[in-house]
């Protein structure tokens, strides 16, 4: 498009300058520029004179003069106009999550867990706006909540204990561990039940789906360390009720299998704390550190996550008619995790953050 003197009207030209005061009005530089570089070229400004005046290529210059012959003032807005302000602005918004995050007793709402009516009431209430009870879980997903199942945390659970532990215990562990080369150990156990374990799954409305079992009360039972700096996975299978001897058995093995120092970190189940344990940490203190997990911290063991997975892959809605099937998907589904290094490494994200 070559250079020429744009004709407008008195009528279109006051149009055109209503419209650049409601454009100047709400912010949109963006509409601003386009009706200006109209009104110049109006004056008989050329192309280039005005993409120099409002900093733009000429180009730019051009395809605004052409949507505005195809589309007239219209034309000039944005393609894409931006959607209806939102009711709650940015500081509003910022101060809702505040109170979502510190759950519904600090609102002064019985129960401890939101739901959509709640969270309606509480905008209605504190800042006047009152949105659909429907809309309300996409103004949360647009605020990066999602809704989730809660989990239980102990009422006596030490909030200092668990920061000390962060902050002092856990870089004091790091440290010897490092000094002796030594395998940094977290250790738990869990039990795998012939019965079965149920998880959520996609069934029709009002048919809760349903899941064989054998109803037989057994488990098989399962001690393991995952280690800090390589991701390597001990474990042992055994049949045997969990207690002080087979732990101690267990721990044997693990010393057999290495010359290494390990530094163990353990929570405090009984059969982990019982004077007979105690006594073997003793004499084995030159092979072995121990450390105990705040009370009630099962978040702050990684092999917890372990478990969770194993089960996941392995037992979760299956169906074990004798208890040798259950035994080999449990040891099937271990040693994929035992080859699957990086995968447990990536468990230790608390501590790698702390």
């Amino acid at each position: 498009m070559l250079n020429f003197h744009l004709k407008l009207s008195k009528q279109r030209k006051d149009k055109l300058r209503k419209k650049l005061n409601v454009a100047e009005k709400a912010g949109d530089l963006a509409l601003v520029r386009r009706l200006l570089s109209i009104l110049a070229m109006s004056e008989g400004k050329r192309i280039n004179e005005v993409a120099t005046i409002l900093g733009v290529s000429g180009e730019a210059v051009r395809d605004w003069i052409k949507r505005f012959f195809i589309g007239g003032l219209r034309g000039l807005d944005s393609k894409r106009p931006p959607g209806r302000r939102p009711k709650l602005n940015k500081t509003q918004r910022k101060e809702l999550a505040r109170l979502i995050e510190a759950g519904p007793a600090e609102a002064d709402y019985v129960g401890n867990c939101w739901r959509s009516p709640m969270i309606q009431h509480l905008i209605h209430e504190r800042f006047g706006v009152l949105y659909s009870v429907t809309y309300i879980s996409q103004l949360l997903k647009n605020m990066g909540f999602s809704y989730q199942k809660a989990r239980f945390v102990a009422d006596h659970l030490n909030p200092e204990k668990r920061e000390q532990w962060l902050q002092q215990t856990w870089p004091e562990i790091l440290r010897i561990a490092q000094q002796k080369q030594a395998y940094l150990l977290f250790g738990d156990e869990a039990s795998f039940p012939q019965w079965g374990t149920l998880s959520y799954t996609w069934a029709r409305k009002g048919q809760q789906p349903t899941i064989k079992t054998s109803g037989k009360r057994k488990g098989y039972k399962v001690f393991g360390l995952i280690d800090y700096f390589t991701g390597r996975f001990f474990y042992k299978c055994q049949e045997e009720r969990l207690n002080s001897k087979t732990y101690i058995e267990y721990l044997e093995g693990i010393l057999r299998q290495t010359r290494k120092h390990i530094v163990l970190v353990q929570d405090g189940a009984p059969y982990h704390t019982s004077a007979a344990t105690r006594a073997f940490f003793e004499a084995h203190k030159d092979r072995l550190t121990v450390y105990n997990l705040p009370s009630y911290s099962p978040d702050y063991n990684p092999i917890e996550k372990l478990w969770k997975k194993v089960k996941e892959k392995g037992t979760y809605l299956h169906y074990f008619p004798t208890f040798q099937a259950l035994k080999d998907k449990v040891e099937e589904t271990l040693l994929q995790f035992k080859n699957a290094k990086q995968e447990v490494l990536s468990l230790f994200g608390l501590y790698q953050t702390a």
